[in-house]
């Protein structure tokens, strides 16, 4: 629990401060066609991020380090950091490259619908090239990052993004005015970032004497283990993204505006997920792939279902208060410059649709390492290929109605079918079995969270009212309606018997 909090609280910073980043973003440059061009040219490296790096390789590095650490000497371990950092340093500069001369077909693959407009195209494909070198930085920082976790060095690893978030903040306000295309600016904070980030966390595993000396040590018995774990788990790790890589292939043919109002809800739904998923997503693995390795099924079964409980107990009220108070949130945070009120409430519908999504994508946050803490990737890649299909098939059915809002729909529903296949395929192998009580704690669970949202409901203003507010009157309301609803919870819980016992977590010796 206690390392849980630490990454929650040093994640909390990098995400307030990715909220003044897009704060920032919004007012300067506005929901228009130089937005969308740079959010569909940054996602993509950014994805390849998620999928190569934090996702797959995590997935697949963490759980072969543990049991290096388990049953090697030092020696081999520090022989396996060298030739996994020099075989991965490797393929990134390869794949950068290929990413920087196959710019204007990936952007005609992911963006078709800029294809219709050459300005936009040719913008993409400019900001692409600009961009995509931060997957070599952001990779690399990604593999020191699982290193310092796997020997319980947390803190670090969490607080690094920021520096991305303060490179952006920095370009946006001093660079961009001195530019003739000012979304330029916003490439170069991509790359500035990027190098800060990996300067960091190089600094802190070299203090920790954690820093490998790279060698390209391709045929290394651990290497190749990675990389078997590793293929699979590019995808079955990272379904989430590539749903959301789909929103944007699809939005490229909605109206302008629609990716930015995506990009902007996605935002905002990543706060509670970064800060509550990602941090307990990075706890539990080596966790779990430690009482995997000593055989302790026990063990690890009773620390996914603390892991579960403890997803919902922050989730639900999180989702219900993100649907809740959409447009007041998005209001308050981005409605100033050039961000306009059709924007906000264009947004804030895409946020109300994601947040219906938000438990269902921080349980396969939980349930996927119960499946790559015992090296298997094979089964969250079928059950990625069903919840990837469901999402296709959803958004074309609910893009007509709903618009940009029906593909946050879609992947919320689709996030929904990942965690329901991971966890039932866990309970079918007897991998996992949930303790006693499960039905009451839900209940309870669910009333605590539905007499919170009709409260919020009550006292919520319309976004008319909002958007006349100044920004200060903005802030404090908001700040009173969210402190608000954490008390209703915390006394609904209370009232209707849920204690701390409920989602303490299980001790073992490590």
């Amino acid at each position: 629990m206690r390392s849980t909090l630490l990454v929650g609280q040093m994640t909390l910073i990098s995400r307030i401060l990715g909220l003044a980043r897009d704060a920032v973003i919004a007012g300067v440059y506005g929901a228009s066609a130089a937005t969308d061009a740079f959010f569909v040219a940054f996602k993509i490296p950014n994805l390849f991020r998620r999928l190569f790096a934090e996702g797959a390789f995590a997935q697949a590095f963490v759980p072969v380090l543990a049991a290096w650490k388990t049953e090697r000497s030092p020696a081999e371990v520090r022989e396996l950091l060298g030739a996994v950092g020099g075989v991965l340093a490797g393929i990134l500069l390869c794949l950068t490259a290929v990413g920087v001369l196959a710019a204007p077909l990936i952007i005609a693959l992911v963006a078709p619908g800029f294809l219709e407009d050459g300005s936009r195209y040719g913008l993409s494909v400019t900001l692409l090239r600009l961009t995509f070198p931060y997957l070599f930085f952001i990779s690399l920082t990604a593999f020191l990052g699982a290193v310092l976790n796997t020997h319980g060095r947390f803190a670090i690893p969490a607080i690094t993004p920021a520096l991305l978030n303060v490179a952006f903040i920095s370009a946006t306000l001093w660079l961009a005015p001195r530019l003739a295309e000012p979304i330029m600016a916003l490439a170069a904070g991509v790359l500035l970032g990027g190098v800060l980030q990996l300067g960091l966390q190089g600094a802190a595993a070299w203090r920790a004497g954690l820093l490998p000396r790279p060698r390209w040590r391709w045929r290394h018995e651990g290497v190749q283990r990675i990389l078997r774990l590793m293929l699979p788990a590019i995808f079955g790790v990272s379904v989430a993204q590539l749903n959301f890589l789909v929103d944007t292939l699809i939005a490229s043919f909605l109206r302008e505006g629609s990716i930015s109002w995506l990009y902007f809800a996605d935002r905002l739904m990543e706060f509670p997920l970064g800060i509550f998923g990602v941090a307990l997503g990075t706890v539990i693995l080596p966790t779990l792939s430690v009482h995997h390795v000593r055989q302790d099924e026990r063990m690890f079964s009773r620390t996914l279902d603390w892991a579960l409980r403890l997803v919902l107990v922050i989730t639900l009220p999180s989702a219900v208060g993100l649907a809740v108070l959409a447009a007041p949130i998005m209001s308050t945070l981005f409605q100033y410059g050039r961000m306009g009120g059709t924007d906000v409430l264009m947004s804030a519908q895409a946020l109300m649709a994601y947040a219906f999504g938000l438990s269902g994508f921080i349980l396969v946050k939980v349930l996927a390492p119960g499946y790559f803490s015992r090296q298997d990737t094979r089964t969250p890649v079928k059950i990625g290929v069903v919840a990837l299909v469901s999402n296709l098939i959803l958004n074309l059915a609910l893009m007509g109605p709903l618009q940009h809002s029906g593909l946050a729909l879609a992947t919320s529903l689709a996030a929904f079918v990942n965690a329901g296949l991971l966890f039932w395929g866990l309970r079918r192998r007897g991998v996992y079995t949930p303790e006693a009580g499960w039905g009451f704690f839900m209940v309870r669970l669910l009333a605590a969270a539905a007499g919170m949202g009709a409260i919020l409901h009550a006292l919520c203003q319309p976004h008319a009212v909002w958007a006349s507010w100044t920004m200060g009157e903005r802030i404090s309301h908001l700040a009173l309606l969210i402190a608000v609803g954490m008390l209703v919870y915390a006394g609904l819980c209370l009232s209707l018997g849920l204690r701390k016992s409920h989602v303490a977590q299980p001790v073992a010796r490590l």
